[in-house]
């Protein structure tokens, strides 16, 4: 048996290597914004002058809708180049789009309506105004780092008059050959050692109105959204662990405590004729009281076990496990459990109503002869899998089981994966955010 060759970890990146990497990056960034930003100075002030010409005619509004449009092809060419310089993924706004089966006159007033086709109209206006400026500044950095660190080579080359004055002369730092390439030498130094600087500065200001015009409204946007689905997730999730609660309190512990009044009252009655059989009906009591406490233990499980807040989330999946119907392997992180590992309150509460009723929902439905509860902790989020080798056929679908699950996990931000073909196996998934 042959072992198989070790795999070898990638090179690390010199630091150095990175620093022209992104200097380069920097550079092409702005360098080549500038003819974009002409491209759409010319065409919105082209392009809204003739809509304003023609909009005394029929014209006006398509040629305006054509700009609008335009000007969305160039704001989409700027969000490529985005991620780049500021680090994050590129998100592209939600456009009004006609509805089907629209008129010529309604899809010409499709892109008017929409306020991000403004924005993206705007953001052609204005970015020549930051465009130009920083195109210049990093222009010149460049020469004055070329040009000056470089003057010792050509410094013989440059024809002088007699009247000429060097800035070296003009400094009082005197007019010979070794002070002019000693000061131009330095100045090209200063300008090489601060050009990455420099470039990186102008690339974060043109990106800085292009990001606010084009994607951070839409993030905006996007992020209401997912707070109000978050929030509407959440009151589901909460009303049906309420009606579930009322159900099994209604169909448990209150018939139970019905029947015991009607036993103690019935005792009582029994006290004078018949003792022995008011003992009988005693200890059928207590036995209906201590059903009824196990069965308020049982409820109390599913909304603030005492383990979980006590021992941490470990200690509460291990008592699942050991209480569930079909044979249950349970990995979790050890560090979990510990003080300074411990989740937050809420977090350990989704993962373990996430858990209990994943396992509720195979001893019902599953007919699994084994399961699989595996809970690890990665950067920035926390990853649960419940799988089982059962019938498969599980969905989200309202009114069962699992869809509770899907809108405790979305209402903390998370996200949910049912992998349940028929036949079988089942896989659930869940990554919450920490």
């Amino acid at each position: 048996m042959t072992a198989a060759p070790l795999a070898t970890a990638p090179a690390p990146t010199s630091p150095v290597r990175s620093l022209l990497r992104r200097l380069a990056h920097d550079t092409g960034y702005v360098l080549f914004g500038l003819p974009l930003a002409i491209v759409g100075f010319v065409l919105a002030v082209a392009g809204i002058s003739l809509s304003l010409g023609l909009l005394v005619t029929t014209l006006g509004l398509p040629v305006l809708a054509g700009v609008l449009y335009a000007a969305r092809g160039l704001a989409d060419l700027e969000r490529l180049r985005l991620p780049g310089v500021l680090g994050r993924p590129r998100v592209r706004p939600v456009y009004r789009t006609p509805e089907r089966g629209a008129g010529w006159w309604r899809r010409i007033f499709t892109p008017i309506r929409d306020p991000q086709s403004w924005l993206d109209l705007l953001h052609a206006f204005l970015r020549l105004l930051v465009s130009l400026p920083t195109f210049v500044v990093v222009l010149v950095w460049w020469a004055l780092a070329l040009a000056g660190s470089l003057y010792g080579v050509y410094d013989g080359a440059i024809p002088r008059g007699p009247d000429d004055q060097d800035l070296s002369q003009l400094l009082g730092m005197g007019d010979g050959a070794r002070e002019r390439i000693a000061l131009n030498t330095a100045i090209g130094l200063f300008a090489l050692l601060t050009l990455p600087l420099v470039a990186r500065g102008c690339a974060r200001v043109q990106a800085a109105l292009a990001y606010s015009l084009l994607t951070g409204v839409a993030e905006m946007r996007q992020r209401i959204v997912t707070l109000e689905e978050q929030k509407r997730a959440a009151a589901s999730a909460e009303a049906s662990a309420l009606r579930r609660l009322e159900r099994d309190i209604h169909d448990g512990p209150q018939q139970r405590l019905v029947r015991l009044a009607m036993d103690l009252g019935r005792a009582r009655h029994q006290l004078a004729a018949d003792p022995d059989a008011a003992r009988r009906t005693l200890d059928e009591a207590v036995a209906q009281t201590r059903e009824t406490l196990d069965e308020l233990r049982a409820l109390s499980r599913g909304i603030a076990p005492p383990i979980l807040v006590d021992r941490g989330l470990p200690s509460a999946l291990a008592a699942l496990a050991a209480r569930a119907l079909a044979p249950t392997e349970l990995i979790v992180d050890d560090d979990l459990g510990t003080t300074g590992g411990r989740l937050d309150p809420g977090l350990e509460s989704t993962a373990y109503f996430v858990v209990a009723e994943a396992l509720t929902n195979v001893a019902k439905h599953s007919r699994a002869d084994a399961c699989r509860v595996e809970v690890t902790r990665k950067v920035g989020r926390l990853e649960i899998t419940v799988a089982d080798d059962g019938v498969g056929g599980a969905h989200l679908a309202k009114g069962h089981g699992l869809s509770g699950i899907a809108d405790r996990v979305r209402a903390a931000g998370g996200t949910l994966e049912v992998d349940s073909p028929a036949g079988g196996p089942t896989r659930i998934h869940a990554e919450l955010p920490r």
